[in-house]
This record gives structure tokens, C-alpha cells and sequence, in this order.
């Protein structure tokens, strides 16, 4: 049996996404899933919301502060 180690997301309909190489055939394969360790998971977590948010933060309609708006934090009050 080969293995190949694949990168993949488990949806909110608990559905499993995964690339596969162009080269493997169509077909029935077994499947084993590794969750991360919980202090892995904070990274993913990161990167899941990174891409769930990605089109909302490409929106310039968004863009609704700049860098002179407000005072720095270390600012005298």
C-alpha cells in the first residue's frame, strides 16, 4: 500500500477537501485524518480565518479608516 500525505479542510457540513496529485487515479481510498495538537491548532485556526475572510478583505469598500485616523497608542492623553 503507498501513502501520500495530502493537506485538507473539514467543512461546517463535515465534508472532507483535499487536492490530490494529478497523476493518482479516480477511485475509493482509505483515509486516515491526524487532528493537530491543541497548541497546533492555533495556526490553523489562523489560516482558516485568513482564507474564509480573504475576498471580504480585498473589498476597498471596506478601506473606511487610514493611518491618520485616531492616536498612536504610546500617545500623551
Amino acid at each position: 500500500m503507498k501513502a501520500i500525505e495530502l493537506t485538507g479542510d473539514i467543512d461546517d457540513r463535515h465534508r472532507l477537501h483535499a487536492d490530490v496529485p494529478k497523476d493518482l487515479p479516480a477511485g475509493q481510498v482509505r483515509v486516515i485524518v491526524l487532528l493537530p495538537d491543541e497548541d497546533q491548532a492555533g495556526g490553523l485556526w489562523e489560516n482558516g480565518i485568513a482564507q474564509e475572510w480573504a475576498h471580504e478583505l480585498k473589498d476597498t469598500r471596506q478601506d473606511i479608516y487610514t493611518l491618520e485616523d485616531g492616536e498612536p497608542v504610546d500617545a500623551s492623553r
